[in-house]
C-alpha cells in the first residue's frame, strides 16, 4: 500500500496532536492530580503512536511508545508530576516536533534524541523496582475516578462493559492483538480500565487472558460479534456492570464528577464535529477570494452602466447582484478568518521555559483568543508577539526577590488579551512589572545619537517612547539569547505598520507596560476613498482617514515654508498630493479638497484636486519589480477597467 498519499494528512494532524498534548501538559503542571487533564494527554500520546506506527515511522512510534509509558507510570501513581517530570515530557514532545518537521523538509525520519530515550527508561526502570504484581481476573478493583466516569456514563445513557478476553494458547504475537482488539473497540466508545496495564500488553507481559471496561452505547451482541471476528481469540466474556459497583468509594467521586461529566460529553460529540467540518487547501482559499475580488470589481463596473442607463429592469437586476455579491464576500472573508488562538497558543510554553532561565515567576494570562483575524495577519502577527514577550520577562519584569522587597506579589502577571473594535481587532500586552523608565529612555537616546541633550530635555514622554521602535535602541548594555541587540522593536514596528496597523505604549514607573496594537480585519477587500489628483485617481484606505474638507487657495497660509490651514481653531500642516506624487498640475479650478489623515498621533492634511467618493476596492499586490514603493501599499481595478494606486498614509507622510 502506496502511504505518501496520506503523508499530508498525517503531519497535520500529528501537529494538531502534538499541540493538544503541549497545552495539557502546561495545565497538568498548574494541576497535577487532574486525572482527565492526564489522561487527555495519554489519549492524543496513543493515538500519535497509531498513527505513527500505520504510516511505518518507527523512530516516530518508538520516541511516542516511551512517552506513553511514562505516562502510564503517572495514571498508575507510580510517578508523582513534579516540574522535572513535566520538563522530560515537554522534551520528548520538542523531539517529536523537530522530527515531524525534519518529516515535512526532507521526506525522511530524523534519528532519535537518545538522550530523552534514555531518561525515560530510567524513568520505567525505578518504577519496575516497585511495581506491585498485575491484578487477577477475579480481582478487578475502581478506583475514584473510574467510578465517577462509570457513574457519568449511567447519567449520559452509555452502558459500561466488563470484558474478558482470552487469547488462544498458540498465539505468536500476542501485542499485535491486543492492539487490534483495541482498535476495535474504539470504534464502539471509550475504554477507561485495562487490567493488566496498557504498557505490559504491549511488551508482551501478561497471560492469553486481559480485561477492559468499556463505555458505549452499542448494544452487547454488536460488540461481541466484532470482537469475534478477530482471529486467535478463544473467547469473549462481555458483562454490563450496574450501579452496584460505584458504591464500593465514594470518596474523592465530588471533585472528580464534572470533570468525567465533560470526558463523556466529549465522548458524544466527537463524531458530531468530525462531520461538521472538512479540511480545505489555504490556496483554494485564496483563488476563491481572488475571484470574488474580480466579481466586485465587475459588480462596480455594472453600477457605472447602470448609472449611464435609463433601464429600470437593468436597475433591478444590478442590486439583486450587488446583495448576493456583498454576502458571498462577506462568507468567503469568514471563511479565511481563523482564531487567534492559533497565535497565542505557542507563547504559554515560552513563557514557562523563559521564566525558569531568568529565573523570574511568571503566570500568563491569555484572553479573547476566539477573536478571529483574516489568515494573511496571522501568519504575520506571531513573531512581533514574541519580541514584544520576550521584552516583557527581560526589561518589564523583575526577579521574585525584587518584586517581594517592593512590596508586589512575587508571582508576576504577563497578559495577552486581544478583542475586536470595529472593523479592527485590538492586541495587548500588558505586564505588572516594573514599567520602563523615562529617564534612562532619554539618556540612552541622547547618548546614542537619536537627539541633543537640548532637544532631549524638551521632548515629552510619549515622543521618547517613540525612540523604543527606533532601530538599533536597546537600554540593554549586554547582548544576551532575550535581548539587547537593538533589532527587535524597530523589526516589531514595521512589521505592524506593513499590516496597515498601528502600536503604542502606555507605561507607569512601578506598575507595568501594555503595549497596544490595531490591526485591521483583512488586508484584502477594503473601503477606501478614491481621490483625483491631475488626471489620475487614486484610492486611500479609510480606517487612515479622519475626515475631508474644502478650501480657496487663499485660505493657504504659510508658517516656517510650512503651508497650513486653520481647521476648527487648530492649525493643520498640508501636503499638496501633485508635488508628493510627481503628478502635473492641471488643476484650473479655485477649489481644492483636503482629506484628513492621521499617522498614530500625527494629523496632516492631503490637497487633492477633486473627491470621486467612496468605494469598496480589491487590493492587488504590484509585484516584485515595483514592491517596495514608499506610499504605495498597492494597486486597485476600478469599475472602468482603469488602474488605480492605493496610498500608504504611513509611508507617505
Amino acid at each position: 500500500m502506496d502511504l505518501s498519499e496520506y503523508m499530508e494528512l498525517f503531519l497535520v494532524e500529528s501537529h494538531e496532536h502534538l499541540e493538544n498534548m503541549n497545552d495539557h501538559l502546561l495545565l497538568l503542571e498548574k494541576e497535577p492530580a487532574n486525572t482527565s487533564i492526564l489522561n487527555e494527554i495519554f489519549r492524543s500520546t496513543h493515538t500519535l503512536k497509531g498513527m505513527a506506527a500505520t504510516m511505518k515511522l518507527e523512530r516516530i512510534t518508538a520516541l511516542s511508545h516511551e512517552m506513553e509509558t511514562a505516562l502510564t507510570y503517572l495514571q498508575e501513581g507510580m510517578v508523582a508530576v513534579t516540574p522535572s517530570v513535566i520538563d522530560l515530557l515537554l522534551k520528548c514532545l520538542d523531539s517529536l516536533n523537530v522530527m515531524m518537521d525534519h518529516l515535512m523538509e526532507s521526506g525522511q525520519e530524523p534519528d532519535i534524541s537518545l538522550e530523552i530515550i534514555e531518561h525515560l527508561q530510567e524513568m520505567g526502570n525505578e518504577c519496575a523496582a516497585v511495581k506491585e504484581e498485575p491484578l487477577r481476573t477475579q480481582e478487578l478493583e475502581l478506583n475514584d475516578y473510574e467510578i465517577s466516569v462509570m457513574e457519568a456514563a449511567r447519567k449520559s445513557k452509555y452502558t459500561t462493559y466488563h470484558i474478558k478476553i482470552e487469547l488462544d494458547p498458540g498465539t505468536v504475537m500476542k501485542s499485535v492483538r491486543a492492539f487490534m482488539i483495541f482498535r476495535c473497540l474504539e470504534e464502539f466508545g471509550q475504554i477507561i480500565k485495562c487490567v493488566p496495564p496498557v504498557q505490559d500488553l504491549e511488551d508482551e507481559n501478561f497471560d492469553n487472558c486481559f480485561e477492559l471496561l468499556l463505555i458505549s452505547q452499542d448494544d452487547a451482541e454488536i460488540i461481541r460479534t466484532a470482537l469475534e471476528r478477530i482471529s486467535e481469540i478463544e473467547s469473549v466474556s462481555l458483562v454490563e456492570l450496574d450501579s452496584s459497583l460505584q458504591q464500593d468509594s465514594k470518596q474523592g467521586k465530588s471533585q472528580r464528577k464534572s470533570s468525567s461529566t465533560a470526558d463523556i460529553k466529549s465522548v458524544e460529540s466527537y463524531s458530531t464535529q468530525q462531520l461538521k467540518t472538512v479540511r480545505v487547501d489555504i490556496d483554494r482559499l485564496d483563488s476563491m477570494l481572488n475571484l470574488v475580488g474580480e466579481l466586485v470589481i465587475n459588480k462596480t463596473r455594472l453600477e457605472q452602466i447602470g448609472a449611464d442607463s435609463q433601464m429600470t429592469d437593468l436597475h433591478e437586476v444590478i442590486e439583486q447582484i450587488g446583495c448576493l455579491t456583498t454576502d458571498l464576500q462577506s462568507l468567503v472573508m469568514k471563511v479565511r478568518m481563523v482564531p487567534i488562538r492559533q497565535v497565542f497558543n505557542r507563547f504559554p510554553r515560552m513563557v514557562r521555559d523563559l521564566s525558569h532561565e531568568l529565573n523570574k515567576n511568571v503566570e500568563m494570562i491569555l484572553e479573547g483568543e476566539e477573536t478571529e483575524l483574516d489568515r494573511t495577519v496571522i501568519d504575520e502577527i506571531g513573531d512581533p508577539l514574541v519580541h514584544l514577550i520576550r521584552n516583557a520577562l527581560d526589561h518589564g519584569i523583575e526577579t521574585q526577590e525584587q518584586r517581594v522587597k517592593e512590596g508586589k506579589p512575587e508571582r508576576a502577571v504577563l497578559r495577552l488579551a486581544a478583542r475586536q473594535e470595529g472593523n479592527n481587532v485590538i492586541i495587548e500586552v500588558e505586564d505588572d512589572g516594573a514599567g520602563i523608565d523615562i529617564a534612562e529612555i532619554r539618556k540612552q537616546a541622547v547618548s546614542k545619537g537619536f537627539f541633543t541633550l537640548q532637544e532631549g530635555e524638551l521632548l515629552d514622554d510619549k515622543t521618547l517612547l517613540d525612540v523604543i521602535f527606533r532601530q538599533g535602541f536597546s537600554t540593554n548594555d549586554t547582548v544576551d539569547d532575550i535581548s539587547g541587540r537593538g533589532v527587535g522593536m524597530d523589526v516589531v514596528k514595521s512589521k505592524i505598520e506593513s499590516l496597515n496597523g498601528t502600536i503604542d505604549i502606555e507605561t507607569e514607573r512601578g506598575k507595568g507596560t501594555k503595549v497596544n496594537i490595531s490591526l485591521p480585519l483583512t488586508l484584502a477587500i477594503i473601503q477606501a476613498l478614491l481621490v483625483t489628483v491631475g488626471e489620475e485617481q487614486y484610492a486611500i484606505p479609510l480606517h487612515s482617514i479622519d475626515e475631508t474638507a474644502f478650501l480657496f487657495p487663499e485660505q493657504i497660509k504659510t508658517v516656517q515654508n510650512q503651508e497650513v490651514m486653520y481647521l476648527r481653531d487648530t492649525i493643520l500642516p498640508l501636503v499638496r498630493a501633485d508635488q508628493l506624487l510627481d503628478v502635473p498640475y492641471v488643476n484650473d479650478n479655485n477649489e481644492l479638497f483636503v482629506v484628513v489623515v492621521h499617522k498614530e498621533e500625527q494629523r496632516w492634511g492631503l490637497v487633492v484636486d477633486e473627491l470621486v467618493g467612496q468605494q469598496e476596492i480589491v487590493i492587488k499586490p504590484l509585484g516584485n519589480l515595483l514592491a517596495g514603493i514608499p506610499g504605495v501599499a498597492g494597486a486597485t481595478i476600478l469599475g472602468n477597467g482603469q488602474v488605480s494606486i492605493i496610498l500608504d498614509v504611513n509611508s507617505l507622510g
